[in-house]
């Protein structure tokens, strides 16, 4: 890492962006936290985490929309980053069947958003997260980054798909080194309440039978929350540039040298140790009946990484 740097995390309410900031303030830098506070779950869990993250001095905390140019660029100017890293999004893949404006609303205008505060504050670095569900219906496995992503199966996959590409053209014509990074489905302390893990094991703790999708065929690795920030913050000092250019004969994933050979993680699915007699079969399949990484280059893996209680 390189020094003491000033740091723009947009999402710091939220799971992911929790741990990123706790991470970041641990290591001494600066971080100015960009929140919308949207009820998309109880706004109790993303205040507490809040809560935790402003017990800090370095930790400054910003209320807004990333719809909302100006409440973006009032941050910017407060924070002067030097990186920003854009992980505030709408998630979720059956929400999107309810609320597709807010995927809109969100990771399309307020991506967009985002790209226009990063040209004008010229940071060294623009990290932008995205999913593994741009893959959609790529029927090979395990996937690729050179995969082709260009049918996706929901709005959410297709709004992170628009991210990418806008993130790839802001790239090129200001000259804004970026990383976007696809996360597979993450798991861990202070996680969101939609999710799988946690669904399951509220479901089996009241005596309720388990939702099942993809027919029981489906197959999803997890990514241990520690793990995944670990491989971002690795990517923090490598900006994508000349220097590190990926040649363009059989070029088999987009990492450079450096990325590849400092960021080998691993993790894995763990069992929440309870087991359940009741399954409901739920025959609507949300995502495809697979997903894998390649060589653990996003941070997840087939290999399991057994861990303590965490």
């Amino acid at each position: 890492m390189m020094g003491r740097m000033r740091y723009l995390v947009t999402g710091t309410a939220g799971f992911i962006g929790f741990h990123l900031a706790t991470r970041l303030l641990d290591e001494g830098h600066l971080v100015l936290g960009f929140d919308g506070m949207t009820p998309y779950y109880d706004v109790r869990l993303k205040q507490a985490r809040h809560a935790l993250l402003e017990r800090s001095d370095s930790f400054r905390p910003v209320i807004g929309m990333l719809e909302d140019p100006g409440a973006l660029q009032r941050a910017a100017d407060l924070a002067e980053p030097d990186v920003i890293i854009h992980l505030a999004a709408q998630a979720g893949v059956r929400y999107s069947l309810e609320n597709p404006k807010a995927y809109v609303d969100s990771n399309l205008v307020g991506t967009w958003n985002v790209l226009e505060m990063a040209r004008r504050a010229g940071v060294r670095h623009l990290l932008i997260a995205s999913t593994s569900s741009v893959y959609g219906a790529n029927d090979k496995v395990p996937f690729q980054e050179t995969d082709p992503t260009d049918e996706p199966l929901t709005l959410y996959a297709a709004s992170k798909k628009a991210s990418e590409v806008m993130a790839h053209a802001y790239a090129h014509l200001w000259k804004i080194p970026t990383t976007t990074f696809r996360f597979f489905t993450v798991y861990g302390p202070w996680g969101r309440p939609d999710m799988a893990l946690f669904r399951f094991v509220a479901a089996i703790l009241d005596g309720e039978p388990i939702d099942v999708y993809g027919e029981g065929r489906m197959r999803r690795d997890f990514t241990y929350v520690d793990d995944l920030v670990e491989a971002v913050l690795r990517l923090v000092p490598i900006a994508p540039g000349e220097a590190n250019r990926v040649p363009d004969g059989g070029v088999r994933d987009t990492l450079s040298r450096q990325a590849r050979s400092g960021s080998s993680i691993s993790a894995g699915a763990r069992r929440s140790g309870c087991s359940t007699s009741s399954t409901r079969w739920n025959w609507r399949s949300a995502a495809r009946p697979s997903a894998t990484c390649c060589r653990c280059r996003w941070a997840t893996c087939r290999r399991p990484s057994p861990r303590p209680n965490c």
